[in-house]
């Protein structure tokens, strides 16, 4: 029996440049969401916060930041700025491990696309074009509700539920 307060913590990151959204290919070969799109993000690593000085006494400030801003640099080469919180979400993988997912987006800040092994393609879309792509679960909603805020110029934040076909939140004023 695996111990129940162990998880995995990952980021993901929605990267905004000029009104779209970068998305990028999954390659076959990987175990999560293989061949679809999705954006980038990773597990969030001891080695993100432990080795720099912290920020009080005992904590580290903004280690999910740092991560995200890590990952998207190994993933897909580019720097960012303005990140802000989303949302989270759970799930249980097949190994039996559960993994918390924060999602961020932000802004492009500076760089070229450049994949790692982990991708195979890429594309900037608007939110007009999703439909397109295969995505993971979840990702076209999760963008939808970025561009509602930016569109709106706040995040309402959680609502108590999200649920993607009855969150009304959702579905109204998407573009």
């Amino acid at each position: 029996m695996k111990d129940e307060k162990l998880h995995y913590v990952a980021v993901t990151g929605i990267i905004i440049k000029n009104g779209k959204f970068l998305i990028t290919k999954r390659s076959p070969k990987e175990k999560a969401f293989p061949g679809l799109w999705t954006v980038p993000g990773g597990k969030l690593r001891k080695s993100d916060y432990a080795s720099l000085p912290k920020d009080t006494a005992d904590h580290w400030y903004n280690v999910l930041e740092k991560a995200l801003e890590r990952e998207i640099e190994e993933e897909v080469g580019l720097k960012v700025k303005n990140i802000r919180y989303l949302l989270s979400l759970s799930f249980i993988r097949a190994d039996g491990i559960p993994t918390i997912i924060i999602s961020l987006y932000c802004d492009y800040d500076s760089g070229k696309v450049k994949l790692s092994e982990e991708s195979v393609e890429y594309t900037w879309v608007s939110v007009n074009e999703l439909d397109e792509y295969q995505l993971a679960p979840g990702l076209k909603e999760e963008i939808e509700l970025v561009n509602k805020t930016l569109k709106k110029g706040k995040h309402n934040g959680w609502n108590g539920k999200y649920d993607s076909v009855s969150d009304k939140s959702l579905r109204d004023g998407i573009a």
